[in-house]
């Protein structure tokens, strides 16, 4: 059922990274030592938290936001075809990082997403928002909604950006450590939002005028850390330097967060690299599951089925004993039945929550008994019974 394929619970050395930049990490049980006010880092899968430190308090967390506002881009230009969108005088009418963008410019919403993501643009962020909602405060009641989707209970919304303001009913533009973790664990399953911003760097083009800019990712991360893919930076003078990391190693991918954290690529290195050494990837086995099952209406009177293996999960180490699998089958089954189809169901469960299910498929077909039409059938057709 369970197969431990990969452990990492041992000690802790020194990283050393590139460019000469030496990255903090603790002994294995120690406290940790990081700038950040507030800090987390868990798995990215069972989103079970490894290490915190003041991760529900409610801070400004900058442009991080971006991180709302590029999914929901991402995800609209996936529905509508990625349209292209003309850039306005209110667009660009704001203050703080930018990608460039000048009234009349046309540039599809995925290439805004990527304007947001590396270059952390304000003005793409506004752009995105005037084009979907039609102002700031609608698209702004959107990303709450969704964050409420998503259990960000701490969160509220303000500005597409993450620049400082205060919404209508005197609420400050806030999150906590922890729902951002919610939010980049949510924004990783989206292949394009994962493939922008682990791009270091990337041409991005615009419709009119004609041409490509490029855009080196502001998230230097991605160079200092060998396995980081992502996630997103942020800065304003309130909420200090924000940041939200992801990497990925033998298969487990965790996610860092730290709000005003003036420390920040150590932080995340100390962070990513305690979370490694607390967990295991286990591999979900299914394929020893084996079972045979009569089937009605057919003279096949039983099929045999097999499960199959689901992916690989982080643990906390030792902990894959709370790991429970539940096989979902019928007592029987209806003719036809063909060879591959899915006949029932593996879930696995890490203290009670679903983390992966694979498929039991029949190995082998069942077609439905031929008989003799009935005297009635022959005098008026099967299709009028």
């Amino acid at each position: 059922m369970l197969k431990q394929k990969f452990l990492r619970c041992a000690a802790l050395g020194l990283a050393v990274i590139a460019g000469a930049v030496f990255l903090r990490t603790p002994a294995r049980g120690a406290a940790l030592d990081v700038s950040a006010q507030s800090a987390v880092v868990v798995t990215a899968d069972t989103g079970t938290v490894l290490f915190e430190k003041d991760a529900h308090a409610q801070r400004p967390m900058a442009s991080t936001t971006k991180i709302m506002t590029a999914l929901l881009a991402l995800e609209e230009a996936q529905r509508l075809g990625d349209p292209v969108v003309e850039i306005t005088e209110e667009m660009v009418a704001v203050e703080g990082s930018s990608m460039g963008l000048l009234p009349g410019d046309r540039i599809t919403l995925s290439n805004l997403a990527a304007g947001m993501l590396l270059a952390s643009g304000n003005d793409a962020a506004n752009a995105v928002a005037l084009y979907l909602k039609g102002s700031l405060e609608a698209f702004a009641d959107e990303m709450n909604s969704r964050a409420q989707e998503l259990g960000m209970e701490n969160t509220h919304f303000v500005t597409p950006s993450g620049l400082d303001a205060t919404s209508a009913d005197g609420q400050k533009h806030h999150s906590t450590a922890y729902d951002m973790a919610l939010l980049a664990k949510e924004a990783l399953q989206n292949q394009q939002f994962r493939e922008i911003c682990s791009s270091t760097q990337r041409k991005v083009a615009f419709e009119e005028p004609a041409k490509q800019v490029s855009f080196t990712n502001h998230n230097k991360l991605l160079s200092l850390y060998p396995d980081c893919i992502g996630v997103k930076t942020g800065y304003t003078e309130s909420a200090g330097r924000c940041l939200v990391s992801a990497a990925e190693r033998d298969g487990t991918l965790l996610i860092a967060v730290t709000l005003d954290a003036p420390d920040d690529w150590n932080d995340h290195a100390t962070l990513l690299d305690y979370g490694f050494s607390q967990v295991e990837s286990i591999s979900l086995e299914g394929e020893d599951v084996k079972v045979t099952l009569p089937v009605v209406g057919s003279q096949t009177p039983w099929v045999y089925a097999r499960g199959s293996n689901g992916g690989n999960v982080s643990l906390p180490c030792g902990a894959s004993s709370q790991l429970e699998r539940r096989v979902l089958i019928p007592k029987f089954l209806y003719a036809p039945i063909k060879a591959g189809e899915q006949i029932g169901e593996i879930r696995w469960y890490y203290q009670g929550v679903l983390v992966d299910t694979a498929p039991i498929t029949a190995e082998e077909t069942a077609l439905v008994e031929e008989r003799e039409p009935s005297f009635w059938e022959r005098l008026f057709g099967r299709e009028h019974q």
